[in-house]
């Protein structure tokens, strides 16, 4: 079993677009899949359709009630998000072992699934310390944007200090580029650069950039079911299949 966080504290990335068809992914090549929303914005559990729901993420980390698990298809599970999370920053701050309240609501899950994909929130705070501390590894992605650079440093300075106070084993498990435009020299340029700052970590698969994955969410979907023959499909499948390979 694997648990990997995907994370990126800038917006726009393709954080969430990516665990949504990761998540997807491993699914379509039978691994028993948990998607974890723990970010406020609620983007990754409104991508799959839900809403209204009585029981979120944010009871569990409040009252350690049991992850409430809603069933995406056979091989896919999530646990929704909540705008209520916003809150849990300030909430969590008094609390003991405020760093491993998800690793502890996790424990009990862990024999169900092959993975467990968590979707970070765009901000370094207790929450995303939480998605880190229960992860094997943490997956990057990075725009192929002149400033997919800003703040990578402070990213990977939090990822270490959380190794070495809370879980040595956590490891960059890859950073792959989003929104990419193969024809533009940009793309590459931007590529080069990552592959100097992070060596063999840079993953081969890129996503370009195609309209089905921005459509995809707003009809309740993965990429693989709303546009299975698109370029979007292409790429994360070559991602997914990269991944269970390196991990």
């Amino acid at each position: 079993m694997k648990t990997i966080a995907i994370l990126n504290h800038k917006g726009g990335t393709g954080k969430t677009t990516s665990a949504a068809n990761i998540g997807a992914g491993l699914a379509l090549q039978k691994k028993k899949t948990l998607l974890i929303d723990i970010d406020p914005q609620t983007n990754l559990t409104e991508g799959f359709g839900i809403k209204d729901v009585k029981t979120t993420i944010y009871n569990s980390i409040r009252d350690g009630v049991d992850l409430p698990i809603v069933q995406i298809n056979e091989f896919l599970d999530l646990v929704p998000s909540s705008l209520e999370l916003v809150g849990a920053e300030l909430e969590l701050v008094s609390r003991l072992a405020r760093e491993s309240i998800l690793k502890n609501l996790l424990k009990k899950l862990k024999v169900k699934y092959d993975y467990i994909v968590i979707d970070c929130p765009p901000a370094l705070g207790m929450l995303t310390i939480n998605a880190l501390v229960p992860a094997d590894t943490v997956l990057i992605p990075l725009e192929a944007e002149f400033y997919a650079y800003r703040g990578i440093d402070r990213m990977v300075a939090i990822i270490s200090d959380v190794r070495t106070h809370y879980n040595e084993n956590l490891t960059i498990g890859g950073v792959f580029i989003t929104k990419c435009n193969p024809k533009r020299l940009l793309t590459e340029h931007i590529t080069e650069s990552v592959k100097k700052h992070f060596g063999d970590k840079l993953l081969s698969s890129k996503i370009r950039v195609n309209v089905a994955l921005a459509e995809a969410p707003t009809q309740g979907q993965d990429i693989f079911r709303y546009a299975p023959t698109s370029n979007g499909a292409t790429d994360y499948e070559n991602l997914v299949k990269e991944i269970i390979g390196k991990l």
